[in-house]
């Protein structure tokens, strides 16, 4: 739990809308998670959080400084090694979903496994498995349009997970969801980061995720203003 597993070392983020005008997004950010962390990255609205999410996850690029993941310098790769790191190591929950409308949740959660070339019958049983954790079994037969916005999070988280990725990255993923349902999706993620140890990271504004972190780190103005481990 001790070890060294996200290091995060002076990333900053330069927009330039055009030739004119630069917007700094983020500014020497350093921030190191640990193997098996929960951790939230919280501020108010244009802080930050997306941006750093998005280069930690390999989704666009840093203007400067270095992302390690597990010893893998993310910034010195190339897109198709990208590519591969997010398909092999990451998992991601969007706030939109994301889910892939012509293809049912069995087929939606299978979907990196298949990517993978993992076998029919262990994505199969994967599938099954996430599903009974998440309390979405029921589900795994119908399309997208046919859930609810909590059932799609949920059949979205599973996606997340089935692969076994060593990184969750969450991007407000309880904003489109109603108490109740965002707090069923916390206790879910929670058992999953307990039973599983896979290290996740959610960006988020809501004092409900917040709560339920290990590690707190707040962005302001694309600076860190507080990194705190709790419990």
């Amino acid at each position: 739990m001790n070890s060294s597993f996200l290091e995060i070392r002076k990333i900053s983020k330069v927009f330039s809308p055009n030739k004119n005008v630069e917007v700094k997004a983020l500014s020497d950010i350093n921030i190191s998670i640990h193997r098996g962390e929960f951790a939230v990255l919280s501020g108010p609205s244009g802080s930050g959080k997306t941006t750093l999410l998005n280069i930690i996850g390999g989704l666009d690029g840093a203007s400067c400084g270095d992302v390690l993941l597990d010893g893998i310098a993310i910034t010195a790769l190339d897109e198709r090694q990208l590519s591969h790191l997010r398909r092999d190591h990451i998992g991601f929950v969007f706030q939109a979903y994301n889910l892939i409308p012509v293809l049912t949740a069995r087929e939606n959660i299978e979907y990196v496994m298949r990517l993978q070339g993992r076998s029919q019958a262990e994505c199969g049983q994967r599938s099954a498995e996430v599903a009974a954790k998440l309390d979405i079994s029921e589900l795994l037969d119908k399309l997208p349009n046919q859930l609810s916005g909590g059932q799609q999070q949920r059949v979205a988280v599973a996606r997340a997970v089935a692969s076994k990725p060593k990184l969750i990255l969450a991007d407000e993923p309880t904003a489109n969801l109603d108490s109740k349902s965002a707090a069923n999706l916390m206790d879910m993620m929670q058992q999953l980061n307990e039973d599983e140890g896979i290290t996740i990271v959610f960006s988020s504004h809501d004092p409900l995720v917040i709560s339920k972190a290990k590690h707190s780190i707040v962005l302001r103005d694309g600076e860190v203003v507080a990194n705190d481990h709790v419990g």
